[in-house]
């Protein structure tokens, strides 16, 4: 079969790497994709947000999958513009993907059908957001209601950081009309993980839990990021506390938004934190995660394309995936200054030889090639994934290799997976 994914990140090359070991797989294009991935699939020059463009590429080309892995496309409706042209395509509509799209509408779901997440308030005035914040206690947390590329969420521990917040989303709106609105809630203490399932809208099959580190410095210290690395499992999640995930959040989830008339179909995806009172939703994405999928997809023994096509075709019969034993941590490195401001087009050294490590994983994201040479062309440069016995061995080698890439500026955190090795054993620690 004829697949086509949509997105040009370190996601969407681990989606193409998963989807070219199958036996199905004749041809995949990547729309736009990367150079990092043209050795797997076909880029194809068209912007992942033209949804009208990649419906014709895709009915010109007999594409019989399409696959997104970036949030704007589902909230811009191509789910929506493939279906009514009669084409396959993996991921919910705008309807659906507005649980991620709309944080306004996710907490007023979540209210509704009283699934566990902080308590909350919502503003679409300044004056009166900054006049509320006078009265409450802190830290609390603020986000921009749209999509804000991971960067929405402020977590403020004085009035007087809640109102530069508040100004800075709303008044000079840093992310453009995602700060419309913003929610204001109660900021939340546990530690973190992200929970995955594919789903037909009626069936979840859950993928294996993973962590992600947002904060772009050590110690969860700085700016909000798009991912600065994950790990896969999570130690500390134990599976009696997975099934209460699932019996308290991610079915009932679904179940709330068929009451709503909202058929999801996809992957829903919930990040979470392990309160002393249990499990509760921080908040939904609508597509794979980025990075978590660089460190869950190596992982998984099924053929996940095969998967995807029974959700499509409305035939997923089968209740568990299989995973292999082995820890995968992924390692992102960015580009000097990400997220904020940061220079392009440094030549990257070191790929030749980390390629030839058999378990090592290099999925590119913010690459270009110039001639043989790769440069950097984006915040988030290169993901590094190693498959290993314990999470402990794994993030040593993973850290081994990053050692061997250089490109001015080059930026990570050290401490991807390390907090979790600490609490489990801490003899096993190394700072």
């Amino acid at each position: 079969m004829k697949v086509m994914v949509v997105g040009s990140g370190g996601r969407e090359h681990a989606l193409v790497w998963k989807f070219y070991q199958s036996e199905r797989a004749d041809k995949i294009y990547a729309a736009p994709g990367n150079d990092g991935l043209t050795e797997l699939a076909e880029p194809v020059d068209i912007d992942m947000t033209d949804t009208t463009g990649l419906a014709k590429f895709a009915r010109k080309n007999e594409i019989d999958l399409t696959v997104v892995g970036p949030e704007e496309p589902l909230v811009a409706g191509i789910v929506n513009e493939f279906q009514a042209s009669g084409l396959k395509i993996f991921g919910p509509t705008r309807e659906a993907a507005m649980l991620e799209g709309s944080k306004v509408f996710a907490k007023q779901i979540l209210n509704k059908y009283n699934i566990p997440t902080a308590d909350f308030e919502v503003f679409t005035d300044p004056s009166k957001a900054i006049s509320y914040l006078k009265n409450i206690e802190y830290p609390r947390v603020i986000k921009a209601e749209g999509l804000a590329g991971g960067q929405g969420t402020k977590i403020v521990t004085s009035r007087k950081e809640a109102i530069q917040a508040v100004n800075r989303i709303m008044e000079d709106r840093i992310f453009g009309d995602a700060g419309e609105r913003i929610v204001i809630e109660n900021f939340l203490t546990g530690q973190e993980v992200s929970i995955m399932a594919l789903t037909d809208g009626e069936i979840l099959l859950p993928l294996a839990a993973s962590r992600d580190h947002k904060p772009v410095f050590d110690g969860d210290e700085g700016p909000n990021t798009a991912g600065m690395g994950a790990y896969s499992p999570v130690p500390y999640l134990s599976q009696a506390e997975e099934k209460e995930i699932y019996r308290q959040i991610m079915h009932p989830t679904l179940k709330a938004l068929q009451a709503e008339e909202i058929n999801y179909q996809g992957v829903l995806y919930a990040g979470l934190i392990l309160t002393s009172s249990g499990p509760k939703v921080l908040e939904f994405n609508a597509r794979f995660g980025d990075p978590e999928s660089q460190a869950v997809l190596p992982r998984l023994k099924d053929d996940l394309l095969a998967v995807i096509d029974e959700i499509v075709e409305g035939r997923l019969e089968r209740k568990k995936l299989f995973w292999c034993s082995e820890s995968a941590v992924c390692v992102v490195l960015a580009a000097g200054g990400y997220p904020l401001t940061y220079e392009e087009g440094d030549e990257i050294s070191g790929l030749e030889k980390i390629n030839r490590y058999d378990n090592l994983l290099v999925f590119h994201a913010g690459t270009r090639k110039i001639g043989d040479k790769f440069v950097t062309s984006g915040g988030r440069v290169l993901n590094l994934t190693i498959l290993a016995d314990g999470l402990f061995s794994a993030i040593n080698q993973v850290y081994e290799h990053v050692e061997e890439i250089d490109f001015r500026d080059m930026h990570y955190r050290s401490d991807i997976g390390r907090s979790a090795v600490q609490e489990l054993d801490p003899k096993h620690y190394s700072p």
